[in-house]
């Protein structure tokens, strides 16, 4: 016991120090209001990887509307804040739900779907939100959503972040974690030995959508504007792309690979002509001699922390 308080400790300081030494960059103005948004933009990058890794690299189901559910998030926070004047803990609290029940509802019918089948029942039900916001002139239609106010900061980001870390790695190492992760190794097998594989499907979807509702509610509160066009397919295929990046079934690797393929389309934004072609270059070379991902299944060690603060 007294190993793992200590081991909790070490990680709790490291977690603050890491908040501290960014909050204070940003009141001196070392981190200007462009690298603040491509932080932020990282942040909700990492919340929608991680929830994604879950339901795809833990679970083993091939998902294409993940971007649905921040959308859900993201309109959820905009109403309540914008039209009722909720403050932002309600607006995120309630995005987060909405989505998640979202999750249930496209779960439960799609999730007894495997493979290619699921991917394109839930490629569906990310097209089926994106009309809807687009002929719902209550949230702005095609005109999109304006005038939301900025509550998204450092500090939001950075916690939201820490939050999903912790809950989904904790959830992996439960008992439905390890339900999970069997699932995605043999189904067969694992209903053989009486997990009732719809309900851990259904779960990991619930979290992965209620993680995604989170990241939908800081980008909304942050950007003032959102439109539908900004959660279609592609943007669900961007974070697909993050997870296969980083790492199927490493959490350390969605960060990662947030983290990377945001700076690269950072320092290739001076040449946009050749933007994306430079772009799925690194991808195919990466997937060519890296199948496995940057960091295969690999996570974060504090090692040489916790020895020089022992």
């Amino acid at each position: 016991m007294k190993a793992i308080n200590k081991k909790n400790i070490i990680t709790v300081l490291f977690i603050l120090l890491m908040y501290a030494a960014g909050e204070i960059m940003l009141r001196q103005g070392i981190i200007d209001s462009y690298i603040e948004i491509n932080i932020i933009l990282i942040g909700i990058n990492i919340i929608l990887a991680v929830g994604l890794n879950l339901v795809t690299g833990f679970t083993g189901q091939f998902s294409l509307g993940h971007a649905a559910f921040m959308a859900v998030g993201a309109y959820t926070s905009a109403i309540l804040t914008a039209k009722f004047g909720q403050p932002f803990t309600v607006a995120i609290l309630f995005s987060a739900m909405a989505a998640a029940l979202a999750g249930v509802i496209i779960g439960i019918p799609t999730l007894r779907l495997k493979g290619d089948y699921l991917a394109i029942a839930t490629l569906g039900f990310g097209e089926i939100i994106k009309i809807l916001a687009l002929n719902i002139d209550y949230i702005g239609g095609a005109r999109g959503f304006m005038d939301i106010p900025k509550y998204t900061n450092w500090t939001w980001v950075y916690f939201m972040v820490v939050i999903s870390i912790v809950v989904i790695k904790n959830f992996i190492n439960s008992r439905g974690g390890r339900a999970c992760i069997s699932i995605s190794q043999d189904e067969t097998a694992a209903e053989a030995m009486g997990i009732n594989t719809t309900k851990y499907k259904i779960l990991a979807f619930v979290i992965g959508a209620f993680f995604a509702g989170i990241a939908g509610a800081l980008y909304a509160n942050y950007f003032y504007f959102i439109k539908p066009d900004s959660f279609g397919y592609m943007k669900s295929i961007d974070i697909l792309v993050i997870v296969v990046f980083g790492g199927m079934g490493s959490i350390a690797g969605s960060v990662v690979g947030a983290i990377v393929l945001s700076l690269i389309s950072l320092f290739l934004q001076n040449i946009p002509e050749l933007r994306m072609v430079i772009y799925a270059v690194i991808l195919f070379l990466i997937m060519v001699y890296r199948p496995q991902g940057l960091l295969g299944k690999g996570e974060f060690k504090l090692k040489f922390l916790k020895r020089r603060l022992a």
